[in-house]
């Protein structure tokens, strides 16, 4: 893509209802998709960087989040107050996130205003003051962040999970970074992973709503015409590793002082790339994916051990994860472990019923469908199909992928994923933070 002399477009697919993607890839190697969707008067747009926390090397950790949150404290052309401003004045949301494989700065405004947006969004990702006094102003807002993620323990548990079951993986770091990670890094660090990774054919932007696929590469084109990089680009992320699952089941409890203690008990997942991530959108559906599912109705329904509890995965280019969240009493908490590590083992065993699999299989065709009814969920649809897989599928398609889930795909899944050696995190009120505490 990156020798190209001239834009290369073409249609994705049409809909029968009207909504049109489009793909175009312009010189230099940057990826343009829009979806046009008849009769929605808003338009989001989201500029991609296929850079996350699994970029960074050890001496750079949570370098990602913190350029996010450095690019909107002002650009070549704006203040921090300006970038603010422009969005508010056509009551527009602009807002940015990082994750393990890449960051997205997005805009949703009326469709009228979408230029506007392009503007901005473009501005703020491609001329960026990155000053030095603005590192060190904003080095005290993304530690007071890190101090509201150690104070909700329903949100560091995550981080706590992700830690001990990806093990000595890349994935396992958290993408915010620790305490003495985020008082060492400096300027110059994180300007260096700027030069490195924010470069057109490392970027995507996409757009959904109320656009015009032509006039969108127009001003694209126009807002990326004056960017140069100056380093040579390394590959987009590491190599692709040996998936590494641990030898034995770990755990982790950390004290903190709480009402409830927030636990995930886990496994090893699939990859992105898995042919079976399909059957575990049945199976985690079915286990733990709504008011019907199977540890729902167990843990809170006959139990009331729990307010909230639910199941969910993460997969991604090289590894995944798959884990159940509950939050309970302290001292409800091994009867929480005990039905967890009961139930892994009965499905592992011996699947799921036709009932629950048919009944996941619905829900998840009607969460898909009911996902996509804006331009924002639409939007992050196309910028993150188009980084994973450079590619894009219709609903329909998807739906189809679904409905082939059989009883016996989830079982075999089921047998492979859940006997897995698993892993616990627990954060709440426990002293010692001990093992044999909530075991």
């Amino acid at each position: 893509m990156v020798g190209l002399t001239r834009a290369s477009t073409r249609t994705i697919y049409s809909s029968p209802e009207g909504s049109t993607v489009r793909r175009t890839v312009l010189p230099g190697g940057l990826r343009v998709v829009s979806e046009h969707i008849p009769g929605c008067m808003s338009a989001s747009l989201g500029i991609w960087v296929n850079v996350g926390s699994v970029n960074e090397s050890p001496r750079e950790a949570g370098a990602a989040h913190y350029l996010e949150h450095l690019l909107f404290k002002g650009t070549q052309r704006r203040t921090a107050l300006e970038i603010s401003a422009a969005i508010d004045a056509v009551g527009g949301e602009m807002n940015a996130f990082t994750g393990k494989e890449h960051t997205c700065f997005y805009a949703t405004v009326i469709g009228s205003d979408l230029p506007l947006a392009i503007d901005v969004v473009s501005d703020i990702v491609l001329q960026p003051s990155m000053r030095t006094e603005d590192v060190e102003t904003e080095r005290s807002v993304v530690l007071e962040e890190l101090a509201m993620r150690d104070d909700d323990g329903s949100d560091l548990v995550h981080d706590v999970f992700g830690e001990i079951v990806h093990g000595n993986s890349p994935y396992a770091r958290s993408v915010i970074g620790t305490h003495d990670q985020l008082r060492d890094i400096d300027s110059e660090r994180i300007r260096s992973l700027y030069r490195r990774h924010y470069r057109p054919e490392n970027m995507v932007v996409a757009v959904a709503g109320q656009v015009d696929h032509a006039a969108v590469v127009r001003r694209v084109r126009s807002a990326f015409d004056g960017h140069r990089p100056v380093a040579a680009a390394p590959s987009s992320r590491p190599a692709r590793r040996a998936r590494r699952s641990p030898a034995r089941s770990q755990a982790r409890v950390v004290n903190r002082r709480s009402e409830q203690a927030h636990l995930i008990y886990g496994v090893p997942g699939i990859d992105r790339f898995d042919e079976r991530r399909f059957a575990l959108g049945v199976l985690e559906t079915a286990l733990g994916g709504g008011m019907s599912s199977r540890l729902f109705q167990e843990i809170r329904e006959r139990q009331a051990l729990a307010y909230s509890v639910y199941s969910f995965s993460s997969m991604y280019a090289d590894e995944g994860c798959f884990g159940v969240y509950a939050g309970t009493a302290p001292a409800n908490a091994k009867r929480v472990v005990s039905i967890l590590q009961r139930s892994f083992a009965q499905v592992a065993a011996h699947g799921m019923s036709a009932e629950e699999v048919a009944r996941a299989k619905g829900q998840l065709r009607g969460n898909i469908v009911l996902g996509l009814q804006d331009s924002g969920a639409r939007m992050n649809r196309l910028g993150s199909s188009e980084l994973a897989y450079g590619d894009h599928k219709d609903v329909p398609w998807m739906l189809e992928r679904i409905a082939a889930v059989s009883v016996q795909d989830v079982a075999q899944l089921a047998a492979d994923l859940l006997a897995r050696p698993a892993s616990l995190a627990v954060v709440g009120p426990f002293r010692y933070g001990s093992f044999d505490e909530v075991m």
